[in-house]
């Protein structure tokens, strides 16, 4: 009798204790997901993922994208029903070296802009400033912008050493230096740098060939602002003779024809040659900025297969009061042109990652940091204007209505997470 019940005992404390382990292990499988976006159509370019699916974060990263994840494993649920999700987007031509320099133009100046103060708000996680610095001030820009940012901040090195202090120091040769630049990159910050910049140079193609010469050395794309030459200088040439494949022409719909030459030619066909560039593997960067974005050169390119390989913005502050806007209105005008909405999420998200070859970003694979933007995509007549103020009107307009930066909520335009005041008084 003793025996058997000896026997009950530890048959009862054995079970107890597996009892207790699975009550445990639930408990902590429930406190595993920190938020749940729950119910939206998730829109992840890398991964194919375009159907309706939950989000899960943890730690800060993707913890898991599937249907119906279970919302009593999550410590907060955010219903996201009729939205979208995407990675959070990657505005790969900012201007955000913000300072008080009297008479600087965008470094360390007043054009460029704080970006915590105009990313979140549009869905944008990741910006890219796009040669505001040179190597001689980008450790100031480090330090004042970069440093202290929430928004994920990568750099273009301009190769004027001085980076955009104004145009007559974008003009000094001397300053252009291949050796210097290229040992900022690799030798100091290649986490941040993530290509050069050349821009607003007045003369023949020695600028780009210096950027180009510089990007050979670090291992790096570069960018090209191609305009200001009178008479233009060709863009066939810059495309075929001067650039690599996977280098970048910004500004692609600008139309300034005394200094600039065009992709749309004045009879309304895009040059044959822009279509064999874009083979070749040149980048095609929107750049839409405060006097580089204009329908009539958008919409015939459009019209006729000619699609940018990168939307970005070139937000500083005569862009964003104009007919740019913000990230989520410049989409908004390629989803009106009648792109449709999957590719303009890639063109925003794993595009941009790939051409500066950060391919931890733009997607919501799981393990990665979670930045995440949740969009809703209204209906009703709409006006989208050009930087030359001429309109189109169109049916849809992306919005941001939530936000997210390495998982933490940084932007809820409408309260979808936070609770009803009243809860606390109820409880």
């Amino acid at each position: 009798m003793g025996t058997l019940y000896n026997l009950l005992t530890t048959f009862s404390s054995t079970l107890l204790f597996f009892i207790f382990i699975l009550c445990t292990a639930t408990h902590v499988e429930a406190q595993e997901i920190d938020l749940l976006l729950k119910g939206g159509h998730v829109i992840d370019p890398k991964n194919k993922i375009d159907a309706k699916m939950d989000v899960a974060i943890a730690g800060g990263k993707i913890f898991q994208v599937a249907a119906n994840i279970p919302a009593k494993n999550a410590k907060k649920v955010v219903e996201v029903s009729g939205l979208y999700v995407t990675p959070g987007l990657i505005d790969m031509h900012t201007h955000v070296f913000y300072g008080t320099t009297p008479g600087a133009y965008i470094a360390n100046a007043a054009t460029s802009l704080p970006p915590d103060g105009f990313t979140f708000r549009a869905g944008v996680t990741t910006v890219v400033d796009a040669g505001s610095s040179g190597w001689r001030n980008f450790r100031q820009f480090k330090s004042q912008t970069i440093d202290k940012s929430q928004t994920r901040v990568l750099a273009l090195l301009n190769i004027v050493g001085s980076g955009m202090e104004g145009r007559f120091e974008e003009q000094d040769i001397t300053d252009m230096n291949p050796v210097m630049t290229s040992n900022m990159i690799k030798r100091l910050f290649p986490d941040i740098i993530v290509g050069i910049k050349a821009a607003h140079y007045w003369g023949d193609f020695t600028q780009v060939d210096r950027a180009v010469e510089a990007g050979k050395l670090a291992n790096v794309p570069v960018m090209v602002d191609f305009g200001e030459h009178n008479p233009p200088l060709s863009i066939e040439d810059l495309f075929m003779k001067h650039l690599r494949p996977g280098d970048i022409f910004t500004h692609t719909f600008s139309y300034g024809p005394t200094n600039r030459e065009t992709i749309v030619d004045e009879s309304g066909k895009v040059k044959p040659f822009v279509f064999e560039a874009q083979k070749r593997g040149i980048i095609f960067d929107v750049g839409h900025g405060g006097g580089a974005f204009s329908w009539r050169q958008a919409i015939p390119a459009m019209q006729q297969g000619f699609k940018p390989n990168v939307i970005s913005s070139d937000l500083h502050s005569d862009s964003m009061n104009g007919g740019f806007k913000d990230m989520a209105n410049l989409l908004s005008k390629f989803l009106n042109m009648g792109m449709p909405l999957q590719e303009v999420i890639l063109l925003a998200t794993w595009s941009p990652a790939n051409v500066i070859r950060r391919p931890e970003l733009g997607n919501l694979s799981v393990g990665t940091e979670a930045d995440v933007a949740v969009f809703n995509v209204r209906k009703g007549d709409f006006g989208f204007v050009d930087i030359r103020k001429t309109k189109i009107k169109g049916t849809q307009k992306l919005e941001a209505e939530l936000t997210i930066r390495a998982g933490r909520i940084v932007w809820d335009l409408n309260g979808i997470s936070a609770p009803m005041w009243d809860t606390e008084l109820k409880q």
